[in-house]
């Protein structure tokens, strides 16, 4: 749930061990894999290479270390691809295929073989990128049965989801803490960022957490705190046959600690940002009816604006490396972020007006005032 700001990369390289750069230019040639492919087309995350390459994907991890992960070792990074290739089966289970050594042989480097084993690959299979949930959107195809077969597929993940026994009070403690480190990030004059709204937010979030501490002590007590796959974004879900999502925070169990309704906040507000508000809406009536788990309206505003406020400072911080990749996508990004988190605390700050006791039930699922839905579902009890 908290997520820290970046430390520097460890220096800490065995002795004689190829480079990243040496890595990527071996996996960038066709002819370094079995079957050779005439394609290689590379993509770049923040702490992954990602090779396409035929008909399947092949992850490399970066040897990083920041606050919140550690990949800066041969070993943390070996566990770390099989962390992702258990967690990511749960919801993609026939996607993520296996994990293959890099190794070092006389002739070069080679994935898999006999060798001294450098990396590590996870292997996937290749998705069909048009069919990705961001893509549906910027394209304007997607339609709502579409969205019902991701419901179904999120519902039954939250249900079987193992809880996470956490006390109220430490729940609590961990959104402030994050609320207050996005503040002093959002803040810092470099950036240039409205200090206005930014006050705004920061203060309708923290009356929140004063004012409704209930509602998320009943969230922690209820158990309603489960293993989830902690970035749940548009751009992660792909709307074949069957649903597949992938890409889960595989690395720290803390940030996959969430509220399914966290979870769908979060997607909410993505397709809100991508330009199909109403696909957000939809998810959230279908899954709200469907999880029956303790709905309040003013609850799932501070989950959005709060991810909101988190999604801005992510995006500002990449402005702190040493040499930021695409430089010039990341201020916009956060205003973009920043715009939809002031919208929703104008709502939160008018939702907080009104006396506790005119305030939603929690036990009412649809919030009131959204439409029902007709199929009936099962009550929502994680395990």
């Amino acid at each position: 749930m908290f997520i820290p700001g970046p430390r520097p990369p460890s220096p800490e390289v065995c002795l004689g061990e190829p480079s990243l750069a040496a890595k990527v230019a071996f996996l960038s040639r066709g002819d370094g894999y079995r079957p050779p492919v005439s394609d290689v087309r590379r993509r770049e995350t923040h702490m992954s290479e990602v090779f396409l390459a035929g008909d399947k994907a092949y992850k490399l991890k970066k040897p990083v270390r920041f606050t919140y992960l550690d990949f800066s070792t041969l070993a943390r990074r070996e566990s770390a691809c099989r962390a992702e290739l258990a967690l990511n089966r749960r919801l993609a289970p026939d996607i993520y295929e296996n994990m293959v050594p890099i190794v070092r042989t006389q002739a070069g480097l080679s994935i898999g073989g006999q060798g001294e084993t450098v990396d590590w690959l996870v292997v996937m299979k290749r998705l069909d990128d048009s069919q990705m949930l961001d893509r549906l959107i910027e394209e304007q195809r997607l339609q709502r049965w579409q969205l019902d077969r991701l419901v179904a597929v999120l519902v039954q993940f939250y249900r079987r989801a193992r809880a996470f026994f956490i006390s109220p009070a430490i729940h609590r403690a961990q959104l402030r803490r994050a609320i207050a480190y996005n503040w002093r990030i959002l803040s810092d004059p470099r950036f240039n960022l409205p200090i206005g709204t930014i006050r705004c937010i920061d203060t309708t979030l923290r009356r929140f957490l004063t004012e409704r501490a209930g509602l998320l002590a009943a969230r922690a007590r209820t158990r309603h705190i489960i293993d989830g796959h902690g970035d749940l974004r548009p751009e992660h879900i792909w709307i074949g046959d069957p649903v597949r999502i992938i890409d889960c925070l595989e690395f720290n169990a803390e940030l996959r600690m969430v509220d399914p309704f966290d979870e769908i906040a979060f997607l909410c507000l993505e397709c809100e940002r991508l330009g199909s508000g109403w696909a957000g809406q939809y998810l959230r009536r279908r899954l709200v009816q469907a999880l029956h788990a303790g709905h309040s309206d003013e609850l799932f505003l501070f989950y959005r604006c709060y991810r909101a406020m988190l999604r801005a400072r992510l995006a500002i911080a990449h402005l702190l490396e040493a040499e930021p990749r695409t430089p010039e996508k990341w201020k916009p990004l956060a205003l973009s972020y920043l715009h939809l988190a002031a919208a929703d605390a104008v709502r939160l700050e008018r939702a907080l007006r009104k006396p506790t006791s005119r305030r939603m039930p929690c036990h009412n699922a649809d919030g009131g005032s959204l439409p029902p839905v007709t199929a009936p579902q099962r009550e929502y009890r994680p395990l």
